[in-house]
């Protein structure tokens, strides 16, 4: 029986506050260009400017909703297009299979968009309340006006770059100088305010207090990664064989840690990678500068943490050297992502430079089948889409070929000549006539080619055509 004044543990343990070190070394400077790098491309990208004629828009990059259109400098995507979205998003996920097999979870450690922005967060936080020890302290005491002081200002600066981040976002679905001077007038969109207000929420929460909560309980990645993963997969591992048994260097016996508790300390995560792999890592290498820096202080070998695989811990343990980096990174699986990764990147851009630019599709008008004329003649109909993703105005003219002899006439156009406007798709109806008596006023079904050929302009004439196949419907007598 359970004693009366025995509580039932808890399946949830509260959160405490992780205060990272200040740390420098390789991985911390890798870190910070990336962090600069990557942030630097999601807040400037929306102002580059492309020119791509009058009748388009400038802006480089730009999710046009309203128009249905996707714009990345000199590629223009349609919405039936959509296939080329659909490739990149699968060449993203083969990208983030061959990284994770390679190094395990470096995204998660390097690029992920929860890691730069907490890191941008930390960083803030460290100049306004101090290292490690100046927060903790902060973080203990009793509130007063000190205290309130740097909050306030901490979250007012948090508070702004959540509006960057917002802000910038939107600016990548409209042009962003013109949006900009409606948001500040108050004129923008209620929605462009919304998802502003979201994001800047979101981004405050996540990078300023959740942190390494989402990474553990919100995300999935962690929990998926171990199928991406082998023995040879490169990871951050303690060299236990080495370290333990831990304490003071002085002490004879004892291994390489002296348990100064610098590579916890310095672990956003708040994890002791001393304690084997966890799913909370996430391979940023912050653990390693600091033991280096240790090491180096006490006249040790570096790299008592660092990365290696499971492979390399047996042969060092056997007193057998390493296998080189290499080896890790290029084996059958991750040359396996490799190949699919550059297959399906191949693929789109030999579709992206054979795409034609004409862009039609032909349907026939089925009620009524076909139509008899006064004179015997049978008409089909056919309703025609025309696309032109030219800059300009284009002309298109119709043919047809057949085994039987067709007459061709367009519905409030003359002759056989239509007017494209720029950027524009265009519904054309077009009427096909078989004279009476003749082999496609007969026949039940006879295959039929239209022909349709972009003219250009005056200034630059063009002959480029298309074909599409379809049936003529006669009385099939």
């Amino acid at each position: 029986m359970t004693s009366p004044d025995t509580q039932p543990s808890s399946l949830y343990a509260a959160r405490e506050p992780i205060f990272p070190r200040r740390v420098k070394g390789t991985f911390r400077t890798l870190k910070w260009w990336l962090l600069g790098l990557m942030l630097g491309i999601y807040y400037v990208t929306p102002w580059l400017r492309w020119d791509r004629g009058p009748s388009l828009p400038d802006q480089a990059v730009l999710i046009d909703i309203a128009n249905r259109r996707f714009f990345f400098f000199m590629i223009e995507i349609w919405p039936y297009e959509f296939y080329f979205v659909a490739g990149l998003l699968i060449m993203a996920g083969l990208g983030l299979f061959l990284f994770t097999s390679a190094a395990g979870r470096v995204w998660c450690g390097y690029a992920c968009p929860q890691t730069v922005w907490t890191d941008l967060y930390i960083l803030v936080e460290r100049w306004i309340e101090g290292d490690r020890n100046a927060r903790l302290r902060l973080h203990r005491q009793n509130w007063n006006l000190e205290k309130l002081r740097k909050r306030l200002v901490k979250w007012s600066v948090w508070l702004l770059i959540g509006l960057a981040t917002g802000g910038a976002w939107v600016f990548y679905f409209t042009d962003a100088p013109t949006l900009l001077q409606n948001l500040i007038h108050g004129t923008a969109h209620p929605v462009a305010y919304t998802t502003m207000a979201i994001l800047t929420a979101t981004t405050f929460v996540f990078g300023g207090f959740a942190r390494e909560q989402i990474c553990i309980y919100a995300c999935p990645w962690p929990r998926i990664q171990a199928a991406m993963v082998d023995e040879d997969t490169l990871t951050i591992g303690y060299r236990d064989w080495r370290g333990e048994p831990r304490g003071k260097a002085s002490v004879e016996g004892n291994g390489d840690c002296i348990d100064c508790m610098a590579c916890v300390n310095v672990c956003p995560m708040g994890i002791d990678i001393r304690d084997g792999q966890q799913m909370a890592c996430i391979t940023c290498g912050l653990c390693i500068d600091a033991c280096n820096d240790t090491m180096a202080k006490i006249g040790k070998p570096l790299n008592l943490i660092s990365y290696m695989a499971l492979t390399d811990e047996v042969r060092e343990r056997a007193g057998q050297p390493a296998k080189s980096i290499w080896s890790h990174v290029f084996r059958p699986r991750t040359m396996m992502y490799s190949v699919l990764w550059a297959g399906v990147g191949i693929a789109l851009v030999v579709a992206l430079f054979l795409r034609a630019s004409i862009d039609v599709s032909v349907t026939p008008v089925r009620n009524p089948m076909f139509v008899t004329l006064s004179d015997g003649a049978i008409r089909n109909t056919y309703d025609l889409r025309l696309r032109n993703k030219h800059g300009e105005d284009r002309w298109f003219t119709f043919a047809a070929t057949s085994d039987a002899g067709f007459v061709l006439t367009l519905d409030g156009a003359p002759g056989l000549r239509v007017l494209v406007p720029a950027n524009a798709t265009k519904t054309q109806r077009l009427f096909v006539t078989a004279p009476a008596h003749s082999l496609g006023a007969e026949a039940a079904r006879t295959d039929l080619r239209f022909w349709i050929e972009d003219l250009g302009t005056e200034a630059v004439p063009s002959n480029d055509r298309v074909h599409h196949d379809t049936v003529f419907n006669g009385k099939g007598e």
